[in-house]
Formats: C-alpha cells, structure tokens, sequence
C-alpha cells in the first residue's frame, strides 16, 4: 500500500532530522544530496520543521557563500534542557546542556558518609536545582541518572542492594517530584561509560567491544552488535562475582570476596602495592593515585630498569624492574584473568579499560593486560585504555538524555 503525503512527509522530516543530529548543521544542498529528495521536497521539510520549532539557521556555509543557498540549518538548541547526573557513593555530579548536547552548567557536592538518607536527597536535588537555574532552564525535559548497582529491566528502577547508599533509590523519584514534567530515568555507570566510549572514546570503531570497569567496585558492559546488553534480570557484566583463580575462597551470591572483585578492586590494588613495597595510604580510594604513580616511575626508569640511584623500594638489584613496573605486572595479571574469561565467553575483539584504576593505568597498563592475554587466549583482543576517563559516566548519562529528547521532539505529530 503506498504511503499518503502525509506519511511520506513525515518520514522525509524524520530523516533530515536525523541527518543533522548525526551530521551537525547542513544546507539544503547537503540535505538533498544526503537524503536524495529534490530540491522543492528539501524546501518544504525545512519550512516544515522551522515552523515546528525543531530547526533554525545557525550560520553560513563557507566564508564565500551567501544566499539561501549557503544557510546551515541545524537543530534548535533551545528547544528543550537536560540534566545529566553521575551519582557515586560519596558524590553527586550534575551537568545542565541544551537539545544539542551544548552544556550550559555544571556541578558537583560531596556527600558525606554520615549524611542521613533525607539530608543526601535534599543535597542532590538543590544541585539540580541550582544548575538548572544557572543554565537558565526553566523546565528540564529529561534527565538521564547513572549510578552503581543493577537496573531492573522490566521497570527501569535502581534495583535495592545492601552495597549501595539508600539515598541512591529515593533520588530518582525525588527527582520527578521535584520535576514532574521531566522524563527521569537511572542507568548503570558502567554501561554509560561504554556508550560514551563507543559514541566519542575509545571504542568509536566498534559495534562489538567489553568495558571493563576497574574501581571500588568490578563490573562489565557488554555492547554486542551495536547493543548494550543488560541481560535478564539487568545482571550481565556483573564480572566482580566471577570465579577466578588466584583467591583465596569463591563468591556467593550475596558477596563477590572470593571472585575477580578480590583480585582487581581498588582495595585489591592497594594491598598489591603493598605487597610490592610501594607506599600505601590507608584509603582504598587512593588505589588510582598508586596506579598512576606506578604508571609515572616506569616510564621515567630507562629500559623498565630501577629508578635512578640503584636499589628501589622492594630492595631490588638495579638491573632488575623496579617496584613500580613489577606492581603493574601484577595488576596486569590479575585484570587479564577476568579479561581472558569475558573474552573466551563474548569474543568481543576489543576491551576496554575504564573507571579509576582502569583510566590511571592507560596505555601502559593496556599494553600488558593485551600482553597477557595473547598468552591466555586464542581469540585475537585489542585492550585500548579509556578516552574519556572520570567524565565518561556523565557524558553517557547526557547522550542518553539526549537521544531520549530528540526521540520524544521528533516524533511524528501527525502533521
């Protein structure tokens, strides 16, 4: 059955709008060339979608040009705002940006571990608030959340778990209380952290990849194909629970000690680094600072030889490595026996290493878990270290609130 007008116009409006959210601001030359329309269909849909609000002139193509010709539409900015929000265990981050994704404020608080549930609300929220005041939002269309702990896929809710802070459940519908006409949705970190390095990081180049995440806590994100996996009941990537040699017991189902989390966590490194002489502070949190230390004495030391001086911190003969590149062979060690079980499972061609410990490592801790795990297994891995480091959670939470907005805008009206 052929399609109306109507219909059709609709599917030629949906696709130049497409165009520019993928490709920024174009002519109408560029529009026609791209969705291959003629050149009055092209003038009618951008009439169309100016009258609508959805796309205004931004500018000029080329110093030279001048005309109808030359105008750059793009989508208009100012249609709506957003709220971006990574929430960890101990601090609240919140970014305010228009429909483009262009951020306009930002923020942060820390809470305090002693904070009651209500008073950890109360702060988050007035963060909100005082961003979005900042932007100049009077209203925020969607707000994309990323947080710890598992999200249940049937409800899209942040799933109840004794690791987590309480207040972590009642933001989200603090939040739409707060803003009752706002679309407020949570996510897990890691897997916004993988969406971000897919769309603008280290995995721009692949439809198929794993994120490990390396931090206080271990965990996965699978993208397969194109598509985030969550699995079943929104577990997959829950890696920390994953049996490994090396430990000194299994996990359970209500504690991951005994699984890769004893191996690779931020407690972990810092007994590791312990192990191998290096100063160690007392503070699991800082378990970054030694890997990025190590990272910093291993490549000042010629050849991966000791320190200038002779003997290191561990006692070592100065022809042998020093502390700091045996630590990270370590590491190296132990991230690569998780690594080397997703990928025997997953095959996923590419790994890459993100949260704290995986971003203060980079490339130098990268190139020796791809190192060992061409030891490990058959199937050909690239381990590429994180791009977007500590903004990554909060750069996956605006491109998903984005994507949901433009979706909801965009959708045909029946015109």
């Amino acid at each position: 059955m052929p399609a109306t007008p109507s219909t059709a116009r609709a599917i030629n409006d949906r696709l130049a709008l497409r165009l520019l959210q993928q490709e920024g601001p174009l002519t109408a030359t560029q529009l026609k060339q791209l969705t291959g329309l003629s050149r009055p269909s092209v003038a009618d849909l951008v009439e169309r979608l100016g009258a609508a609000g959805l796309i205004e002139v931004v500018g000029e193509a080329g110093e030279q040009r001048r005309g109808p010709n030359a105008r750059l539409y793009g989508i208009a900015a100012h249609r709506a705002h957003l709220a971006a929000l990574d929430v960890r265990t101990e601090s609240v981050s919140v970014l305010v940006s228009d429909l483009v994704g262009g951020v306009l404020a930002e923020a942060s608080v820390p809470i305090r571990d002693d904070a009651g549930t209500g008073p950890a609300v109360e702060q988050a929220v007035a963060l909100v608030e005082h961003a979005a005041k900042e932007a100049g939002a009077d209203r925020l269309h969607t707000v994309g959340i990323g947080a710890p702990g598992l999200i249940d896929p049937a409800s899209g809710d942040l799933r109840d778990s004794g690791g987590l802070p309480a207040w972590h459940r009642r933001l989200v519908a603090a939040l739409q209380e707060r803003f009752p006409e706002s679309r407020v949705s949570v996510e897990n970190e890691t897997n916004l952290a993988a969406l971000a390095e897919q769309r603008d990081g280290a995995a721009r180049d692949r439809d198929t990849f794993v994120l490990l995440w390396l931090d206080l806590g271990i965990g996965a994100a699978l993208m397969l194909d194109g598509r985030l996996r969550r699995g079943a009941s929104g577990g997959a990537g829950e890696v920390g629970f994953l049996p490994v040699p090396g430990t000194s017991g299994l996990p359970s189902a209500t504690d991951c000690g005994g699984g890769f989390h004893s191996l690779a966590s931020a407690g972990a490194v810092t007994g590791l680094a312990a192990e191998h002489g290096l100063p160690v502070p007392d503070d699991p949190t800082r378990a970054a600072a030694l890997v990025r230390e190590a990272v910093r004495r291993t490549e000042r030391a010629p050849d991966g030889g000791a320190d200038a001086g002779g003997a290191d911190a561990g006692g070592a003969d100065a022809g042998s490595p020093p502390a700091a590149a045996r630590f990270l062979d370590a590491l190296a060690d132990r991230v690569a026996l998780g690594a080397a079980a997703v990928v025997s499972v997953l095959d996923p061609g590419c790994v890459v290493l993100a949260g704290e410990v995986g971003r203060a490592g980079g490339d130098v801790l990268a190139r020796r878990v791809a190192d060992r795990l061409t030891r490990l297994s058959p199937l050909p891995t690239q381990v590429r270290a994180s791009l977007l480091g500590g903004g990554a959670v909060l750069r996956g939470a605006l491109l998903t609130a984005r994507d949901r907005a433009q979706e909801d805008l965009f959708a045909p009206r029946g015109r």
